[in-house]
C-alpha cells in the first residue's frame, strides 16, 4: 500500500494593496517623497515645541539679520549697545569690558550712583541679571556686571525681528493642516456625492452632475469673497469651508469609476441577494474606488497648499500672529533685494514639500494601476 502523495507547497496570493505597497517601494522617487513627507509632518508637530525661540516673539535688536550659526549679538556690537543704554543714566563709563558671557562696566558720576541704574541695563534684549558688583566708599563709583544674552538665528529673522526658522516650522504646521483638513471635507463630499449620483443613474445622475457643472461655471474668487464675509478671519472654518468646494473634481472622479463597477458581476450578485443600494455602495463600491482616490487625494493636498499661498499672498488667508508658507513667501517678496534669505527658505520649504507630495502621488498611481499588473 503506498503512501499518498505528499501535498505541495501552498502559495498565498498577495491581496491589491500588498501588492500595490511592493511596487511603490520600487519607486525609489516615491518613497524618498514619503520619507520627506514624513519629517514634515514631525517638523510641522513638534518642530515649534522644541523650537528656542517662539514664532511671534520679536526681537527689536535684531531686525532684518542674516541667516547666521554664530550666536546674535557680534562681539563688535555689544559693546556700542551697552554704551548706548547706559547713556540714558547719565553716567561716566571709564571702562567697559566683554569677558565671554558677562559684560563688566567701570562708571562714575559726580554725585551718589542710585543702585537701580542697573534697570537700563535690565530693560534691553541683550543684557540680563544686571548687578553691581563693587561701590566705592563715596558712592561716586560702580562696578557692574550682566549677562549677555546670546541667541541663534538659524534662518535669521524677519522685519519685525521674529526668528523665521521658528516662523517657517510653524507655516509648515499650518499648510500642512490646512491641506490635509481641506483635502479630507473634499474626500467625503465627493465620495459620497460621486458614488450615489453614478449608482443611482438615470434622471437623478444627471440632474446631481448638472448642480455640478453650475458650481464649475461660477468664478473661485466668488466663493473666496462669500467665505471672507461668512467666516471672517477663522482660518480652520474658511478652509473647511474651500475644501467643500474643491470636492467637483473629486465627484466626477468617483462618479466615473462607479458607473463602470456598477455592471460588475459582484455588484449584480449583492443586488440578487436583496443587499440594499447603501450596502452596496458601503461595501462594494466605494472601497473599489479608493485606488484613484488616494491617488487624487495626494495631488489635491498640494493644490490646496497653493491656494492657501495664494490667499495669504492676497491678504485673505492666515493672519497674524500665525502664519504660512504662502504668508512668509509674501513678506519676503517685499524685502527681496535688502534681505532675500526671507523669501528663499519659505519658498524652498514649499518647493520641496510640493514636490514631495507629486512625485508621491506619481508613484501611487503607478502601484495602483491595474493595467500595470
Amino acid at each position: 500500500m503506498t503512501d499518498a502523495a505528499a501535498p505541495g507547497p501552498q502559495t498565498v496570493s498577495r491581496s491589491l494593496w500588498a501588492t500595490a505597497w511592493l511596487r511603490l517601494r520600487r519607486n525609489r522617487a516615491a518613497m524618498v517623497s514619503l520619507w520627506v513627507l514624513g519629517f514634515y509632518i514631525l517638523a510641522g508637530i513638534f518642530g515649534p515645541m522644541i523650537s528656542p525661540h517662539n514664532h511671534a516673539t520679536v526681537y527689536r535688536e535684531f531686525v532684518k539679520v542674516p541667516a547666521s550659526l554664530t550666536a546674535y549679538p557680534r562681539p563688535d556690537a555689544i559693546l556700542p549697545q551697552a554704551e548706548r543704554v547706559l547713556s540714558r543714566a547719565r553716567l561716566t563709563l571709564d571702562e567697559i569690558a566683554l569677558d565671554g558671557e558677562t559684560l563688566r562696566i567701570e562708571a562714575s558720576s559726580s554725585r551718589e550712583i542710585d543702585p537701580r541704574v542697573t534697570r537700563y541695563l535690565d530693560r534691553s534684549n541683550l543684557f540680563s541679571n544686571a548687578r553691581i558688583t563693587e561701590t566705592s566708599p563715596d558712592g561716586t563709583r560702580v562696578v557692574m556686571e550682566a549677562d549677555v544674552a546670546r541667541v541663534h538665528f538659524l534662518f535669521g529673522t524677519d522685519a519685525n525681528g521674529r526668528d523665521l526658522l521658528a516662523r517657517t516650522l510653524i507655516s509648515v504646521r499650518i499648510s500642512l493642516m490646512i491641506g490635509a483638513l481641506a483635502t479630507a471635507v473634499a474626500l467625503v463630499i465627493g465620495v459620497a456625492y460621486g458614488a450615489t449620483a453614478g449608482y443611482l443613474g438615470g434622471r437623478i445622475d444627471t440632474l446631481m452632475m448638472r448642480f455640478v457643472d453650475i458650481l464649475y461655471a461660477l468664478p473661485f474668487i466668488f466663493f473666496v469673497i462669500l467665505l471672507v464675509v461668512f467666516f471672517g478671519r477663522n482660518v480652520i472654518l474658511m478652509f473647511i469651508a474651500v475644501g467643500a468646494v474643491e470636492w467637483l473634481d473629486m465627484a466626477r472622479i468617483v462618479r466615473g469609476q462607479t458607473i463602470s463597477l456598477r455592471r460588475r458581476e459582484f455588484v449584480q450578485a449583492a443586488d440578487a441577494l436583496g443587499v440594499g443600494s447603501g450596502g452596496i455602495l458601503r461595501r462594494h463600491i466605494i472601497p473599489n474606488t479608493l485606488g484613484p482616490v488616494i491617488v487624487y487625494v495626494t495631488l489635491l493636498i498640494p493644490k490646496v497648499i497653493l491656494l492657501e499661498s495664494f490667499l495669504s499672498f492676497l491678504g485673505l488667508g492666515v493672519q497674524e500672529p500665525l502664519t504660512s508658507l504662502g504668508v512668509l513667501i509674501s513678506e519676503g517678496a517685499k524685502d527681496m533685494r535688502g534681505a532675500p534669505y526671507m523669501l528663499f527658505y519659505p519658498s524652498l520649504a514649499l518647493t520641496i514639500l510640493l514636490f514631495a507630495l507629486n512625485f508621491l502621488g506619481d508613484g501611487l498611481r503607478d502601484a495602483l494601476d491595474p493595467k500595470d499588473r
